[in-house]
């Protein structure tokens, strides 16, 4: 009997009430596949700590860097991060081992008086911290006729919803994903098609990391791993990566899986760059065979960028603000 099945497995999360919750259904599914207790360990990141929007902060990373640090200096056994928190670039010690089935990816408006997007009126000022959203939230207004005024905001989802609550904002915009993971899906006033609002690439979809020379818990935590989910994340982080972007840059991603009946056979990758007022946009698609490999899905959204890249999507990627 292995000595180690008594001991719990340490899980580091970030202590924000979202991170709690999606760490703590990872930590039910890990103790399902392995029988071993999961503890959750709470580290505070730079990123829950800073006052400063996040795209001055650096965005990618900010909450990413403490949790990776505590798994190299051995204090957690491994750790759950939303994926679109996640820098490109993976270290050679660290290794994710699994991509659970994503959540809802879709961007959620959470309005006063329940109104819609379509519904908001000119000039309505709309809370969000992400420049990928503020681009197509004014190029989405602009399509109806309209302007409205983005804020920069911070904070946890009661933070962010309090300034609806309170009068200060008409709206903001959250992940709807975040929501649902912590029982509010039911306060959004509208959820925003990806045919309108791309989404940050991997929102939705959460990332369990631990060390790459750990084969026993790589083997276990790859049970919770879902291959359509890595697939697509994987195509639309690799257009990220190619664009050279981070979380800062208005750049939005999103694979899905086309089906002819019940067979899944083809896989389309969106994505887009556009200028903060939304007055500019370069979004383009591709379609092509549901990637069988890492390789394939890095190929995917390689390809895209280079579409992209030469539509003059370099040019918009300059208004980054860092």
């Amino acid at each position: 009997m292995n000595p180690r099945l008594d001991q719990p497995l340490r899980l580091g999360t970030r202590r924000s009430k979202l991170a709690m919750s999606q760490s703590g259904h990872v930590a039910e599914a890990v103790r399902a596949v392995t029988g071993r207790p999961v503890e959750l360990v709470e580290i505070t990141t730079y990123g829950d700590v800073s006052r400063e929007h996040l795209a001055q902060i650096g965005g990618t990373g900010v909450f990413v860097t403490a949790l990776r640090d505590a798994l190299l200096r051995g204090e957690v056994d491994f750790a759950v991060h939303s994926l679109k928190d996640l820098p490109t670039a993976q270290p050679d010690d660290l290794v994710i081992a699994a991509m659970p089935r994503r959540e809802d990816a879709r961007d959620a408006l959470v309005a006063r008086d329940g109104l819609t997007f379509e519904q908001l009126p000119d000039g309505a000022r709309i809370g969000t911290g992400s420049p990928r959203r503020t681009a197509q939230l004014n190029h989405l207004a602009l399509s109806l006729g309209k302007r409205i005024e983005t804020v920069p905001i911070r904070g946890n989802v009661d933070t962010r919803i309090g300034f609806v609550r309170n009068g200060e904002l008409d709206a903001v915009v959250l992940a709807a994903a975040g929501l649902n993971r912590i029982g509010r899906g039911d306060e959004a006033t509208d959820l925003l098609s990806v045919d309108s609002v791309l989404p940050a690439p991997g929102q939705g979809a959460l990332a369990v990391e631990c060390l790459a020379s750990d084969a026993d818990l790589i083997a276990a935590l790859g049970e919770l791993d879902d291959p359509h989910t890595r697939a697509a994340v994987t195509a639309e982080r690799s257009l990220l990566a190619a664009l050279e972007a981070g979380c800062s840059a208005p750049v939005g991603a999103f694979a899905d899986l086309l089906a002819d009946g019940q067979i899944v056979n083809e896989m389309r990758l969106r994505g887009v760059v556009g200028t903060l007022d939304g007055s500019t946009l370069v979004q383009l698609s591709t379609t092509g065979p549901v990637p069988q490999s890492y390789d394939e899905a890095m190929a995917l959204g390689r390809e895209l960028a280079d579409e992209m890249l030469a539509k003059g999507a370099a040019g918009l990627m300059g208004e980054r603000s860092l």
